[in-house]
């Protein structure tokens, strides 16, 4: 098949889709995510509804609730643990600080309740080990927006069909300026009692490690790193800068970046014996870009940003209406954290860490 055949035939939508059946979320956690994409989403979407709002006083949720007509109960998060109005809701998504994921997660599968869990899965590998036991009785999903990206899937797709050759290299980066996303120096990424070991890593890295994990179909084996903090903000993390490579199974290579002080950029490419693939601006809000090149032949083709966390969440719901397993599962988000937590480990350690074993 020639490279235009592949954007001819592409589907960007292939799990399987319920064709009946609603799901009502309780989202537990009511940061700017929940309330600018979460809600919105599950407003605009026909199988799905929020049911129930969580959060840490009883003020803060009903003022959200007043908010939609679909919402019915407002609670506290003492009262959701409880096990309070568990009849009004039958899935969570739970984006709460990251150290505070394991207790909700934990209560929503004591009640027979599916999980859309933000990333990364907690604060520590052996955290999220605990989170991961405790819902195996219910569908656990990590909110992994990349895998529902268009532009990401292409190029999975294109890896898997061998249209580069064999995956040799990859670079990614993400970097942002917090503090003008936020400017509180106190807020919970900068908290390692909130956020995990750092900033950077934690919650920018991740993407390049995970959505390299999709497109190649590959799992880490072994991590080394460094980090670099300097700014007032970043006293207590050490990585308001952070470079790492991970040597992925079959000898692929990649080099990464992430930085929460730097120019808005994020790139990821992944290049083959026969070829490359680049997409830029790949994990933040603008288009995406995806330049394909193999032997003489270039194609660079926009993707319009979708709203990713809608689309992500429509497909945890219809996994849960069609009883089909999710990629991006419970075993999947311990990979990215033990990955993470390496990361750290060899920055501070000066060596390779190995995750073979």
């Amino acid at each position: 098949m020639d490279l235009y055949e592949y954007f001819e035939d592409f589907t960007a939508r292939d799990w399987p889709q319920a064709d009946e059946g609603t799901v009502r979320f309780a989202m537990v956690g009511l940061g700017w995510w929940t309330l600018d994409y979460a809600i919105p989403a599950t407003n605009e979407l026909e199988h799905l509804e929020t049911t129930t709002v969580v959060s840490s006083t009883t003020e803060k949720a009903r003022g959200v609730a007043d908010e939609h007509d679909s919402i019915e109960r407002a609670l506290t998060y003492d009262e959701f643990t409880d096990g309070e109005a568990t009849d009004a809701y039958d899935a969570v998504y739970v984006a709460t600080p990251n150290a505070l994921h394991l207790p909700y997660v934990e209560a929503a599968a004591e009640f027979g309740k599916d999980v859309l869990c933000e990333k990364p899965l907690e604060a520590t590998t052996e955290r999220a080990e605990k989170l991961v036991e405790a819902a195996r009785d219910v569908t656990l999903g990590v909110e992994y927006r990349m895998h529902v990206q268009p532009a990401v899937r292409m190029m999975r797709e294109l890896v898997a069909d061998g249209f580069i050759g064999d995956v040799t290299l990859v670079h990614g980066n993400m970097s942002q300026r917090m503090l003008e996303i936020n400017e509180n120096p106190d807020q919970w990424r900068l908290n390692p009692d909130l956020a995990g070991a750092g900033a950077s890593v934690t919650d920018l890295g991740v993407y390049s490690i995970n959505t390299t994990r999709f497109v190649t179909g590959r799992d880490p084996v072994g991590v080394s790193g460094a980090t670099w903090s300097e700014h007032e903000a970043f006293d207590d993390v050490p990585d308001e800068r952070a470079s790492f490579t991970v040597e992925f199974e079959d000898g692929v290579l990649a080099s990464c970046t992430a930085s929460q002080n730097a120019h808005y950029a994020s790139s990821l490419r992944i290049v083959g014996t026969e070829g490359e693939l680049l997409l830029e601006d790949a994990f933040l809000g603008g288009e995406r870009e995806l330049t394909v090149t193999r032997g003489d032949t270039t194609i660079q083709t926009e993707f319009d940003q979708i709203r990713e966390t809608k689309r992500s969440i429509e497909s945890f719901a219809d996994h849960v209406l069609t009883d089909t397993p999710i990629l991006g599962d419970g075993e999947h988000g311990l990979v990215d954290q033990r990955t993470i937590d390496a990361v750290y480990e060899a920055a501070a350690s000066g060596e390779r860490v190995d995750l073979s074993e």
